[in-house]
């Protein structure tokens, strides 16, 4: 998580629990020419988009009066969705036992996605079940990992 995504989280996070939802994530991104701060949101129940608009109208208050970022940018309040991005040590710690895909920016024993059940993690690696075998993979390794919803 970088710096700015940090100050925009201890920004809101209280405001956003205040209102019954959990802050599942905060990413600051350049796209093409332009910036999004993207705030991912969670409940119990689901997320709907009159609960993006309230999160939205209420943070957006928050983010004029601090003022945290110098640069113009879209800020977009969506639901953390059901195939979730893991980025943080909490979000390991919430999905051991679920399933996951793992792209990584390398290849492991000539492969560079895998798919299986987090097993376990730390600071510098994760633990998967892979066809009945556990295998370490460096997280600096990691290029994106996220959780796998089957239909």
């Amino acid at each position: 998580m970088t710096k700015i995504e940090e100050n925009i989280e201890t920004l809101v996070k209280s405001e956003i629990e205040n209102l019954g939802y959990e802050l599942y994530d905060v990413i600051y991104v350049k796209e093409a020419k332009d910036y999004y701060l993207k705030i991912f949101i969670d409940k119990e129940n689901g997320i709907s988009i009159d609960d993006c608009e309230k999160v939205s109208n209420v943070i957006s208050d928050i983010l004029d009066k601090e003022d945290p970022i110098k640069d113009q940018y879209f800020l977009e309040v969506s639901s953390a969705g059901l195939e979730r991005v893991l980025r943080n040590d909490k979000h390991f710690k919430d999905n051991i036992g679920k399933e996951v895909e793992v792209k990584l920016f390398k290849n492991y024993e000539n492969k560079k996605v895998y798919e299986g059940i987090l097993e376990d993690f730390n600071s510098k690696s994760i633990t998967i079940n892979f066809e009945n075998n556990l295998i370490n993979l460096d997280r600096k390794n990691i290029a994106i990992i996220k959780t796998i919803y089957r239909w």
